[in-house]
Protein backbone atom coordinates (compact mmCIF):
# COMPACT_ATOMS: atom_id res chain seq x y z
CA UNK A 1 0.00 0.00 0.00
CA UNK A 2 1.00 3.59 -0.40
CA UNK A 3 1.68 5.81 2.57
CA UNK A 4 -1.25 6.71 4.75
CA UNK A 5 -3.03 9.92 3.90
CA UNK A 6 -2.14 9.90 0.20
CA UNK A 7 -5.01 10.02 -2.31
CA UNK A 8 -4.03 6.56 -3.59
CA UNK A 9 -4.31 5.13 -0.07
CA UNK A 10 -7.90 6.33 0.14
CA UNK A 11 -8.80 4.73 -3.21
CA UNK A 12 -7.11 1.35 -2.69
CA UNK A 13 -7.77 -0.30 0.64
CA UNK A 14 -8.99 -3.46 2.28
CA UNK A 15 -12.37 -3.30 3.97
CA UNK A 16 -14.24 -5.89 6.03
CA UNK A 17 -17.67 -7.20 5.04
CA UNK A 18 -19.34 -10.01 6.99
CA UNK A 19 -15.94 -11.14 8.28
CA UNK A 20 -14.25 -11.20 4.86
CA UNK A 21 -11.52 -8.88 3.58
CA UNK A 22 -12.39 -7.14 0.30
CA UNK A 23 -9.90 -5.12 -1.72
CA UNK A 24 -11.87 -1.94 -2.37
CA UNK A 25 -10.74 -0.31 -5.62
CA UNK A 26 -12.35 3.12 -5.96
CA UNK A 27 -11.75 4.48 -9.47
CA UNK A 28 -14.76 6.81 -9.43
CA UNK A 29 -14.24 10.10 -11.25
CA UNK A 30 -10.52 9.44 -11.87
CA UNK A 31 -8.74 11.04 -14.81
CA UNK A 32 -6.97 8.79 -17.32
CA UNK A 33 -3.61 9.79 -15.79
CA UNK A 34 -4.78 8.89 -12.26
CA UNK A 35 -6.14 5.57 -13.51
CA UNK A 36 -2.82 4.56 -15.05
CA UNK A 37 -1.03 5.28 -11.74
CA UNK A 38 -3.66 3.41 -9.70
CA UNK A 39 -3.58 0.40 -12.05
CA UNK A 40 0.14 -0.05 -11.37
CA UNK A 41 -0.49 0.13 -7.61
CA UNK A 42 -3.39 -2.33 -7.87
CA UNK A 43 -1.22 -4.77 -9.79
CA UNK A 44 1.53 -4.60 -7.15
CA UNK A 45 -0.92 -4.89 -4.21
CA UNK A 46 -2.78 -7.91 -5.56
CA UNK A 47 0.39 -9.77 -6.57
CA UNK A 48 1.48 -9.80 -2.90
CA UNK A 49 -1.36 -12.17 -1.96
CA UNK A 50 -1.79 -15.92 -2.17
CA UNK A 51 -3.18 -17.30 -5.44
CA UNK A 52 -6.98 -17.41 -5.54
CA UNK A 53 -7.37 -15.43 -2.33
CA UNK A 54 -8.35 -11.83 -3.17
CA UNK A 55 -11.91 -10.53 -3.35
CA UNK A 56 -12.03 -7.28 -5.33
CA UNK A 57 -14.70 -4.60 -5.46
CA UNK A 58 -14.11 -2.22 -8.38
CA UNK A 59 -16.04 1.05 -8.65
CA UNK A 60 -15.73 2.81 -12.00
CA UNK A 61 -18.53 5.40 -12.17
CA UNK A 62 -17.28 8.58 -13.80
CA UNK A 63 -13.80 7.20 -14.52
CA UNK A 64 -12.20 8.58 -17.70
CA UNK A 65 -11.34 5.36 -19.48
CA UNK A 66 -9.68 6.05 -22.79
CA UNK A 67 -8.03 3.54 -25.13
CA UNK A 68 -4.71 3.58 -23.22
CA UNK A 69 -6.43 3.04 -19.88
CA UNK A 70 -8.65 0.29 -21.33
CA UNK A 71 -5.56 -1.52 -22.64
CA UNK A 72 -3.85 -1.26 -19.24
CA UNK A 73 -6.98 -2.50 -17.45
CA UNK A 74 -7.01 -5.57 -19.71
CA UNK A 75 -3.33 -6.23 -18.92
CA UNK A 76 -3.85 -5.88 -15.17
CA UNK A 77 -6.94 -8.12 -15.24
CA UNK A 78 -4.91 -10.87 -16.93
CA UNK A 79 -1.90 -10.48 -14.61
CA UNK A 80 -4.13 -10.43 -11.50
CA UNK A 81 -6.25 -13.41 -12.53
CA UNK A 82 -4.21 -16.02 -10.56
CA UNK A 83 -4.61 -14.06 -7.31
CA UNK A 84 -8.27 -13.04 -7.54
CA UNK A 85 -10.93 -15.35 -6.13
CA UNK A 86 -13.84 -13.11 -7.16
CA UNK A 87 -14.30 -9.65 -8.59
CA UNK A 88 -17.42 -7.48 -8.62
CA UNK A 89 -17.86 -4.18 -10.45
CA UNK A 90 -20.07 -1.23 -9.54
CA UNK A 91 -20.78 1.58 -12.00
CA UNK A 92 -19.89 -0.51 -15.06
CA UNK A 93 -23.10 0.61 -16.76
CA UNK A 94 -21.33 3.96 -17.22
CA UNK A 95 -18.47 2.39 -19.19
CA UNK A 96 -18.64 2.06 -22.95
CA UNK A 97 -20.16 -1.41 -23.37
CA UNK A 98 -17.43 -2.46 -25.80
CA UNK A 99 -14.71 -1.76 -23.19
CA UNK A 100 -16.47 -3.79 -20.51
CA UNK A 101 -16.98 -6.73 -22.91
CA UNK A 102 -13.32 -6.53 -23.96
CA UNK A 103 -12.24 -6.59 -20.28
CA UNK A 104 -14.20 -9.80 -19.70
CA UNK A 105 -13.20 -11.50 -22.95
CA UNK A 106 -9.52 -10.54 -22.87
CA UNK A 107 -9.03 -11.51 -19.22
CA UNK A 108 -11.21 -14.64 -19.48
CA UNK A 109 -12.76 -13.61 -16.18
CA UNK A 110 -16.32 -13.26 -15.01
CA UNK A 111 -16.71 -9.61 -13.99
CA UNK A 112 -20.29 -9.30 -12.76
CA UNK A 113 -21.68 -5.78 -12.50
CA UNK A 114 -23.90 -4.61 -9.65
CA UNK A 115 -25.98 -1.48 -9.07
CA UNK A 116 -24.80 -0.94 -5.47
CA UNK A 117 -21.72 -1.57 -3.33
CA UNK A 118 -23.82 -3.55 -0.86
CA UNK A 119 -25.08 -5.98 -3.54
CA UNK A 120 -21.54 -6.40 -4.88
CA UNK A 121 -20.05 -7.04 -1.43
CA UNK A 122 -22.78 -9.53 -0.51
CA UNK A 123 -22.11 -11.44 -3.75
CA UNK A 124 -18.34 -11.40 -3.16
CA UNK A 125 -18.55 -13.00 0.28
CA UNK A 126 -21.20 -15.64 -0.45
CA UNK A 127 -19.94 -19.20 -0.37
Amino acid sequence: MTSSGSPEHERLRFIKHKGHAIYDIDLTNCTAKELLLLLDLIRADIARHAPGSVLTLVEVAGAQIDKNVATRIKEVLVLDRPYVKRSAWVGAENLPHVFYEHFKNFSQRDLPAFKTREEAMDWLVQE
